[in-house]
């Protein structure tokens, strides 16, 4: 049997009913709408807050940095002039305070620069300089740097001779600076042994440099942390050996303006090697080697 026709009323009362439910998803669209844009409007003013509380941050960083290396220049350069005995000799015992004090200025001069370095990177202001370069004069350069300490130290620094290797065209203070951190860091925590430094292809267009130490390992748990700021190791070395946890921390983001990554490779008890991979040649190559 066929369906009754819906009559006039019927019609009209269904066509309201139609019309009262699209006004009132409308009006729940447009209080949707209004909420959206209102949030939309609360982030854009977060956002400007943390803009210019890492601008602040980025500027206070650089300011105390900027402050703190005129003194700290002139502490090392009175314990250079006591250690040369310039103004008369010195005892033994003196010898051994001024070397104190000259070591911990060197340890607050080094903590001012990774503050200044990660306040430039923060704010933008770190540019890169490219240049072509051998591997022979880099690894020649940081072993002149380490040698002082080497030779009062009981640990062997070893550079591998980077033989068959091309010319680099990256920033080459950029990366000297991140295998100074990784030697360092080497030297300071491997008690005897070695440390090794070496540079291979990685594959057709980059480079692996490493460094490997026979030092106290790193846990495994550990090593996803490793690279974030103020992150260190807790140890014994640890706890006598100070620093500021932000070296390995440059050094990724070093290693990620020249375009490429860090790691590392270490099991306690056994050792650390940490590497930088970067490309031959950043961003575009000029058309010669002038």
């Amino acid at each position: 049997m066929a369906d009754a026709p819906i009559n006039h009323d019927e019609q009209a009362a269904l066509v309201a009913q139609l019309q009262a439910e699209a006004n009132a998803l409308r009006e729940e669209l447009d209080e949707t709408n209004q909420g959206v844009l209102a949030l939309y409007a609360e982030l854009d003013t977060q956002a400007d807050q943390l803009r210019q509380a890492s601008d602040l941050k980025s500027r206070f960083l650089s300011y105390m940095s900027h402050e703190f290396r005129t003194p700290l220049g002139s502490i090392l350069s009175i314990t250079r002039l006591l250690t040369d005995e310039l103004d008369g000799p010195l005892s033994a015992e003196q010898h051994k305070q001024v070397a104190f004090v000259s070591n911990a200025a060197r340890e607050l001069s080094d903590m001012v620069d990774d503050l200044l370095d990660l306040a430039k990177i923060e704010a933008g202001r770190i540019s890169i300089s490219p240049a072509w370069f051998d591997m022979f004069d880099l690894f020649a350069a940081l072993r002149g740097m380490f040698r002082p300490i080497v030779d009062a130290s009981a640990v062997d620094l070893i550079f591998e001779e980077p033989v068959g290797l091309p010319k680099l065209f990256t920033d080459d203070k950029k990366l000297a600076q991140i295998l100074r951190n990784f030697i360092s860091n080497s030297l300071k925590f491997t008690t005897r042994g070695e440390v090794r430094v070496s540079a291979r292809l990685h594959n057709a267009t980059h480079v692996r440099f490493a460094v490997s130490d026979t030092g106290i390992g790193i846990a495994p748990e550990l090593h996803g942390a490793l690279f974030e700021d103020f992150s260190q190791v807790d140890s014994p070395l640890q706890k006598r050996l100070r620093g500021t946890g932000l070296g390995l921390s440059l050094c990724k983001r070093f290693a990620e303006l020249l375009g490429g990554e860090v790691g590392l490779e270490s099991k306690p008890g056994l050792g650390s090697t940490f590497f930088v991979i970067i490309p031959l040649a950043i961003a575009m190559e000029p058309a010669d080697e002038t």
